[in-house]
Order: C-alpha cells, then structure tokens, then sequence
C-alpha cells in the first residue's frame, strides 16, 4: 500500500482521487500507524474537490457517486489519533468555502452528513480542535440562504424543531477565547439575516430566545467591570488609562455593534426582546439611578461611566422603543427606579436578581457554557459596590424628586468637567439620534429651531393644539399642553411594563418651558471659569443646534451674563500677553478661533462617545515644574479656547455671522531709533548666520560646554509681537558688524543679576513653541505632544554697570513686545461692539501699559533690582480690575516710588 501511495501519478487528476477514495474505504481503523497516510489523504482530498468545482464537475460527481461524506463520518468514528479530527475539519472547512457550485453545496448539506459532524462529541479540551469545530462552523454559516438553511433543520407544520448549526454555535457565545466569540456572532448573523420565516421564530421563542436575554445579562457584566476597572485605576492615578481599560471599551462597542447588526436583521420579535432586556436589567436599574449623586442601592455604575454608556447605546444600538424609552426615563426620578429595583412582578430585576433567575431546562441547547456563565455573573456582582473616585464625584447637591433631565442640566451648569462633557454629550446624542420622535425631543427642549418652527406651523396649518398660539407668542410662554402625546405614550408604557410611577413627573416638567431650560444650563456652562474650553465648545456646538440663528432667543439676563463672562476671560486673555508667551498668542487665537468655528459649527459631535471616559486622564497627564514655562504656554492657550468660544457665542447672541477668522490689527512699523531698526534686523525670526549691526550689542562671555567659554556680543531685540535675544560674533574685518550665532525667544526669559556675582545675568530659555501645538507621532502611530524644557543662560559682562544694563535692555524690548501683542489683540476683543465694559478692560490694559513702561524707564536710570519691577507688576494687576484704577494706580505708583 505504502508503495502504490508514493507512486508517481498526476497529482490534479481524477484518477487520484480515485485512488486515495479506493485507500480510504480499506481503512477499518485509524492509529498511530497509519494516521499520517488518512491526514494526507483527506488534505489531498480537499484540494482535488476544489480544483475540480472550478476546472472539471466530474470530480465532484465522483465524490456523489461514492459517498465520500459517509467516508469521511466513518472515518471520524473509527479514528483515535485528535489530528485526524483536526485533518476531517479542515478539510470540511476548505471544501465548504472554496465550492463555487450550488449543486456542490446542496449535497454537501444534505443527508444529514453535516449535521451529526456537528452534533458529534469532539473533546474541546484541546484547544486547536474547538478552534478547527468553529472555523467549521462559520464555513457552513457562510453558504447559508433561504434555499440551504432549509437543509440543516427539521421542521414539524412547517415550524422549525431543530437546527444543530444554530443551537451548539450559541453554546460558545460567551467562550472566554475572544475569536472563538467572534466567529459566533459572525455566525449567528449568517443564520438571522437569511430572512427564512420559520428559522426567525425559532430564534426568537424559548428555549433559544434565552440567548438573547444571556447576552443583556453578559453586557451588564461587561459595564459593572468598566465601571470598577475606571475607579481602580483612578485611584492609582496613573498617568493614562491602563490597557485593559482601552480594551474593555472596545469591547463593550464591538458588543453594541453586534445588537445593533441583530436588529438590522428585522426580526421583530427579537427587537422587542432586546428592547425589554436592555430596560429590565441595564437601562432602568443601573444607569439612569447611576446619575443621582449618592445612589442609596447596594450595586452601581459611576455616573461618568453611565453616561458614556447611555451616549453608546443611543449611538450604535438603533431601536426606537428603546431609545424613546430611555429619553422618556428621563423624565422620573431616580428614587422611582432605585424603590423598584427590588419589584419583580413585571418590574425590572436588579443585578442580583439578573443572575439568579431560573436555569433553562436540559434540552434547551444552551448547554453548560451559559449555566457557567451565570455562575460567574454571580460571582463578579455579589456583594460588589463600584464607587467613583472622589476626584470624579459630583459636587452638586441634587434633590432625589429631581426627574433626571434636570438632573443633567445641573451638571452642566454646577458638575464637574467630566460631569458637564458626559451630559452634553448624552443630550447631544438624543439630538442626533434618529430613532427618536420630534415631540420627544421637543418635551427634552432640544428640539432645534428650525424643526419646532416647521413642527408648529404644520400644527397650525392641520389645527391641532396650540401650534398656531405657540408660533407667534413670545419667548416667555410656557408649554400649556402638557407633555407631548408620544412621551405620555412611553412614560404610561414605563409604569405599565415596569411598575415605575411616574404620576409626580409630569407636573413638574411643564413648569416652565424646557425650550429654555436647556438655554438656561448653557448660558451658565458659559459663565464657568472652572471647565476646559474644549468642553464648552461641545456646549457652543449644541447650542448652534438649538439656535441657528439665535438673536431672538436670548434674554436680556442672558445677554448681561454672557457680556460679563465675556469681559473676565478678555481681561485674563490680555494679562497672558503680558505673560511669558506674547508672541504666541495672536497666532493661537487665529488657530484656535478657526478649530472652534468648525467645531460649532459642524453637523455632529466632534468626539466620540468614549472621549467622556478618556477626558478623566486628560489632567493626569505629566507637566513640566511649576518654574518652567511650559504650564504658562498651556495654561495660555487654555484661556484662548475659552475665549474665542465666548467671543463667537458673543457674536451669536448679537446675531451676527461668524467670520471666517478673528479681527486682529496689523502689527505697526517700528520706531526708528528701535533696537531692531538700528542693528537691521528685518526677519521677524533671526537666523544663525544673519549679519547684523552691534552697535547697541553688549561683550559677554557664556559657556555651553563645560571648560569651553565663548565671547559674543548680547543683544535684546524685539520686532511687533517677536522678540529675541541674540548672540553675535563679532566681525573682525568689518566694524561694528557681527553675525548671528545663537538666537533664543525675548519672552519668557526672567533676567536675574547673579546676587553672590553682580556681572553675571541669569536668563530662561523658553522653547520656541508650546509642546501641544506641535505634536509628534509615537511608534504606534498615536499622536502625542513633544517634550520640551527651559534652557538657562549664564552671561558674564565685562562689569557691573554693563550687566545692569542688560537686564534693562531685555526688560524694556519685553514691555515693547507685550505691548505689541495687546495693541493687536485689542481689536479681536472689542468687535463684540461691548463699548462699556471690554472699552474698560482695553483701557486699562492701556494704562498698564503705559505705567510698566514708566517703571522700565525709572527702573533702568535707578539700576534697581529686577524684582522691583516685577512687584510694581503685581500691584498694578491687582488694581487694574478696582473702580477708578487710573487714580488709584497712580496714588500707589507715587507711593512705592517714594519709598
């Protein structure tokens, strides 16, 4: 036998397969012996089948005729070695795919060959042949249609009793090999979408519906594990979410996503079954009582959490009773959920109660890996309470007869950041989310204009309620109807299927119009100086949404409000041209004002919904030493988001269209006898190599290596809103003249005369760019910011007198610099046409200005200390912002100096 195998023979040819058909029969048992003759053959087997599909039918009409699908169950039964098994299912699983023939495929599924190689008892314990038993799974579900699903089950009166392929895949659901539970949701969409009637009731009615019902209960296993695995590693205060964070959010998604491809699938029952599910063990106990601040139940979800987990269900899961019927939730109090948390008439299980309900029957085909499965929910939940870091906690104090949406306009106008972006981000969600009915959105009161216009004009037109009435009243009418007929509808469906009374809801909600609530809860977001302005400008964003054009909606209090907020961050925004980054700081306006613009702008959220738990590790992130100027740069640029998101929404209230980039003066010429004018300078940014005059350069020695000084001429120059301090060589053939050879930033550089040395000048060296404007690319293709630090110089002048002045050299062409970027900023702040209080503001900057250069001047004739200069700096700060500032600056200058 063994001879005749190794002959030479046509490898591609039927009589080949022939051949190893006619060995195969012969074998009565498979060993040790001749295991390695029965994998070859059945490989072989395999690529002759293929080959003959695509080249010549007679191969495959030789496999008919000789039952080689018998052959190979035989083969399987009378084998010993778990390689032929492995051998058999792959074998199966390359013929099934590559089979391009219809008629192929029919035979293969029939005679029931398929189905008891599915049902047959491999021993999974080996972890290659479950991974082979599902890849031969998949091919089947892979050729699935109406015409050969029909061929794999077994029917009685046209109802579907039995389909092997389905009910031992779900077996492996919840496998704890991730692929393996890939393949099966793979497949169990293979088997819903083919559309056959009778297959989608068997699926969707018990014992198989119980799948359904494991995978809710499988999620919210996956949520209490987010939730603890959040508040662990925020306890440690990492600098970044750990890996298994990252890993478990995909996860969760990729769950989502699969509910979401169901339902797609149409099956209508099953869509109500998830619906149902999602409410009883997910939606009603854990996440909407989550957002109270103090949960009084034993088991939750931090709220920063449930709120991520609210915006992803409305964003990946499309059904609309189950969208509506959270958006409705939100009309109830949490103690209403939390007091029936423990109903189990009707009502909705806790999480204790999600895991311990009645085990489905032994012939239920859901085997033992679901009953494992409740095991080990049991195990994860029992006596388990998840508790938010006290970093994220709220730091409001809400009523518990609260209903939740206004539990969420709270947070945006009292919580914490993270608080804020998770309540923006849901009621953002509900906007964009299409599953949800214009009333119900309106009820929200984030209905946008333009729809409840076009809302209440068809109601006028058919005559239905108020929408004449509404349409041409005031801004200050309330809603006199009610709740809308589709939220009456959902909130009675809640307390009917759910035992939930929302009786107490609706009183409250029409109190006064949730229209402006919601634009109350964004105009105070506004006026907080304590959120990142990324985070506002998701608020600006939904309130472009809200008020597209936005002139008419916005009350007087309103407009003093913003007006105010408005004027603050102006102020702040001018002190930080006096900071350590003025000639950065129209450029970052420019810059941010167009991202801010887009961002408002845009058709939907910029961030996705997984940015609410990320943004908790956003200020964990390592930062420079306090002394360093690098939190100052970030710290400027923060003040600059929130700016310009002000100044827009300034514009907006006015109803002024948003140009396309801010208002920004041009920088003026230089002063003839200026430093920059005298030594020729007429590059904004001095490169080495540059000739320059050194008429007004100062000879100093510095060393940049140990043991190895070198001797420049120092020159502080400054040019509009750029300043820099220079090193020249000087010329030796050419007088007066030098070249540049080291050029580093004016701003920023602290001069400090050496206190134990008096020729020696101390100078910071501020990098030429904040670190998150000019972000580098990791390894792995993640963005992230570069590391930079202060430099230090140490100049060694020739005496005293020359160090002394220097230090006034750098100190006046740093006034002349800052005064430049206010000078050119000031018409970006005023184009908001607030004469009265930004008119102040600007004023006194000016006054600021002119009192430093003052204090330059008399500092530099006196050759005082430069920390003379800096607490006449503070004084005048803390003035500035005091009525009658110009007398009171004055008296105290006089004073100060006097001493």
């Amino acid at each position: 036998m063994w001879l005749g195998f190794w002959r030479s023979r046509n490898r591609l040819s039927l009589d080949e397969l022939r051949y190893l058909t006619d060995q195969l029969f012969r074998i009565q048992v498979v060993n040790e012996v001749n295991k390695d003759f029965v994998i070859e053959a059945l490989r072989s087997i395999a690529e002759l089948i293929t080959y003959g599909d695509q080249h010549d039918s007679a191969f495959f009409e030789f496999f008919m005729e000789k039952q080689v699908m018998g052959e190979f169950v035989r083969i399987l039964k009378i084998s010993r070695p778990v390689s032929v098994s492995l051998q058999l299912l792959q074998t199966l699983s390359i013929m099934i795919q590559n089979l391009k023939s219809e008629h192929a495929i029919y035979y293969m599924f029939s005679n029931e060959h398929i189905n008891y190689l599915i049902t047959y008892s491999f021993n999974f314990d080996n972890e290659e042949l479950l991974s082979y038993y599902i890849s031969f799974l998949r091919a089947i579900s892979g050729k699935l249609n109406k015409n050969t699903i029909s061929l794999l089950v077994k029917t009685q009166d046209d109802d579907v009793v039995s389909f092997p392929l389905y009910t031992e895949a779900i077996r492996f659901a919840f496998h704890e090999e991730n692929m393996v539970r890939t393949a099966i949701r793979a497949l169990s969409l293979n088997v819903y979408h083919v559309g056959d009637e009778s297959v989608n009731r068997f699926v969707a009615n018990p014992p198989q519906s119980k799948y359904f019902s494991t995978l809710v209960k499988y999620f919210c296993k996956q949520c209490l594990e987010l939730s603890e695995l959040v508040s662990d590693a925020l306890k440690k205060s990492g600098l970044e979410p750990a890996s298994t964070i990252l890993a478990a959010v995909d996860e969760l998604e990729d769950a989502l996503y699969y509910f979401s491809d169901i339902t797609s699938a149409g099956i209508p029952d099953v869509g109500r079954l998830l619906t149902d599910k999602f409410l009883k063990h997910l939606v009603f106990p854990l996440l909407l009582p989550s957002l109270k601040t103090e949960p009084t139940y034993e088991v939750k979800i931090g709220s920063v959490t449930s709120l991520y987990l609210i915006c992803c269900i409305l964003h990946i899961v499309k059904i609309k009773d189950l969208a509506n019927s959270i958006a409705a939730g939100l009309f109830i109090p949490p103690e209403v959920f939390v007091a029936n948390s423990g109903n189990k008439a009707n009502g909705f299980s806790s999480v204790h109660e999600l895991t311990n309900e009645s085990e489905p029957s032994d012939n239920e085909r859901l085997g033992s890996e679901n009953d494992s499965l409740k095991a080990h929910l049991v195990d994860c939940t029992s006596g388990t309470q998840v508790h938010e870091e006290a970093a994220i906690k709220a730091n409001v104090s809400i009523d518990s007869s609260v209903a939740l949406r206004e539990t969420l306009l709270l947070y945006i106008r009292d919580g914490n950041n993270f608080q804020v972006l998770g309540s923006l981000s849901v009621l953002a969600m509900l906007l964009q989310t299409k599953e949800l009915d214009e009333s119900m959105l309106d009820a929200l009161g984030i209905l946008p204009q333009r729809k409840k216009q076009k809302k209440l004009l068809l109601e006028s037109l058919v005559g239905e309620g108020s929408g004449e009435e509404q349409l041409f009243s005031s801004e200050s009418i309330l809603m006199k109807d009610g709740l809308s007929g589709e939220l009456d509808a959902y909130l009675q469906r809640i307390k009917d299927q759910y035992c939930v009374s929302t009786s107490s809801t609706a009183e409250r909600s029409t109190r006064r119009c949730p229209r402006f609530q919601v634009l109350d809860a964004l105009v105070a977001l506004f006026c907080r100086s304590n959120i990142p302005g990324e985070t506002l400008w998701d608020g600006g964003w939904l309130l472009r949404q809200l008020l597209p054009h936005g002139e008419a909606e916005f009350s007087s209090h309103h407009l003093v409000l913003l007006k105010e907020s408005y004027r603050s961050c102006t102020c702040a925004l001018l002190q930080e041209a006096r900071g350590l980054w003025p000639d950065m700081v129209l450029t970052i306006i420019i810059n941010e004002w167009k991202k801010c613009k887009r961002a408002i702008e845009a058709s939907s959220p910029r961030k996705e919904p997984k940015s609410i738990l990320l943004s908790q590790w956003k200020f964990h992130e390592e930062v420079a030493p306090s002394e360093s100027s690098i939190p100052a740069g970030e710290r400027m640029c923060e003040v600059v988001k929130v700016f310009v998101l002000l100044h827009q929404v300034q514009l907006f209230s006015l109803g002024r269209p948003l140009p396309e980039q801010p208002s920004i003066n041009p920088q003026g010429d230089h002063p003839e006898n200026s430093r920059a004018k005298t030594s020729g300078l007429d590059v904004s940014v001095p490169k080495p190599g540059t000739e320059l005059k050194v008429v007004d350069a100062l000879p100093c020695r510095i060393a940049f290596e140990r043991g190895k000084e070198r001797h420049f001429r120092f020159l502080a120059v400054s040019a509009g809103i750029s300043g820099w301090l220079i090193l020249a060589e000087e010329l030796p053939l050419k007088q007066n003249y030098g070249i540049i050879r080291v050029a580093a930033p004016l701003a920023g550089s602290n001069p400090r005369i050496d206190d134990k040395h008096p020729k020696w000048l101390h100078l910071r060296i501020r990098p030429s760019s904040i670190p998150s404007l000019d972000p580098t690319k990791t390894s792995d293709g993640k963005v992230k910011s570069r590391t930079m630090v202060d430099g230090r110089w140490t100049l060694a002048f020739r005496d005293e007198e020359s160090c002394k002045t220097a230090l006034s050299m750098i100190v006046e062409e740093t006034d002349l610099q800052s005064n430049e970027a206010g000078r050119s900023f000031a018409c970006c702040a005023g184009d908001t046409q607030d004469s009265d209080g930004i008119g102040r503001c600007l004023r006194s900057f000016a006054f600021l200005q002119f009192s430093c250069i003052t204090a330059t001047a008399i500092h530099a004739y006196l050759g005082c200390a430069v920390s003379f200069s800096h607490a006449f700096y503070l004084t005048v700060k803390e003035l500035a912002d005091t009525q009658n500032h110009e007398e009171k600056i004055s008296d105290r200058w006089f004073s100060e100096y006097s001493h």
